[in-house]
């Protein structure tokens, strides 16, 4: 029986650079994004998994809508009869992440439409269906929540988003917590400056970029297939016993 998996937000990034690391892994992915074509230009994420000879399909979904959420996980669970693994990569920021006195109410509510409310109603509907298969060792299914370093400590500027991102690492512990017994093992993955090319990625602007390579204690920036690869440990059978965790991708950022 193939596994399955869904991915938000997999058409850009570090979400593309997931479903490609999950669709190499031998898993049918289910790519959601609000848009096919890759914010940073080139073949869709579809096309690129496909060619290499991988199993996916791409859905035109918006997380914040329920009707959307639920047709992600029927379609999940009737291409491949279950859902093993799902991934909540969506994220919104640009504009509406603001400073505390500059954020409107409709800045806050556009933010956690998609970065929180999103990954709630993925999660109860994935585990509502994941309740219902058989377990596979200890685990009836596995649910990866893509947090941020900005979710650990105060960003300046970014008030509501790194209030979202503080909100999903909590939403991973809760559900560690309610439904470990059930087989629903719960992680996320904190990543810190990845380079991806998308607006906001500070390695495109010069001061920025040298801030965060001094303040890096690794040698090098983050990249996307780091993120990947973190992920792809957790929905691995390696990863049976680690639930409740937010895994730093940093550089060592968080340890500085």
């Amino acid at each position: 029986m193939p596994r399955s998996a869904i991915v938000t937000g997999s058409s850009s990034g570090i979400g593309r650079s997931i479903a490609e690391r999950l669709a190499g892994d031998g898993f049918s992915v289910i790519l959601a994004d609000v848009r096919r074509d890759p914010l940073t230009g080139g073949e869709p994420t579809d096309e690129l998994i496909a060619r290499r000879g991988g199993d996916c399909e791409f859905v035109l979904a918006d997380v914040s809508l329920h009707s959307d959420c639920a047709r992600l996980l029927d379609r999940a669970v009737a291409w491949t009869g279950s859902l093993d693994v799902l991934v909540n990569n969506a994220v919104l920021a640009g504009i509406h992440s603001r400073p505390l006195l500059d954020t409107s109410d409709e800045d806050f509510d556009a933010i956690f439409a998609v970065n929180i409310r999103g990954p709630f109603m993925l999660c109860r509907e994935a585990i509502r269906h994941m309740l219902t298969q058989p377990a596979l060792g200890d685990a009836r299914g596995k649910i990866i929540n893509i947090t941020s370093q900005h979710g650990m400590v105060g960003a300046p500027g970014h008030c509501a988003y790194a209030v979202s991102k503080g909100a999903l690492v909590q939403l991973t512990r809760q559900i560690a917590v309610e439904h470990g017994r059930d087989g629903i093992i719960c992680n996320a993955v904190a990543p810190g400056k990845i380079v991806t090319g998308a607006p906001g990625d500070l390695s495109k602007d010069a001061d920025s970029a040298a801030y965060v390579r001094s303040r890096t204690p690794f040698g090098r920036l983050g990249e996307p297939r780091d993120v990947a690869a973190a992920v792809a440990f957790l929905a691995s059978d390696n990863a049976g016993y680690i639930s409740g965790v937010n895994l730093m991708v940093d550089g060592g950022w968080m340890a500085y």
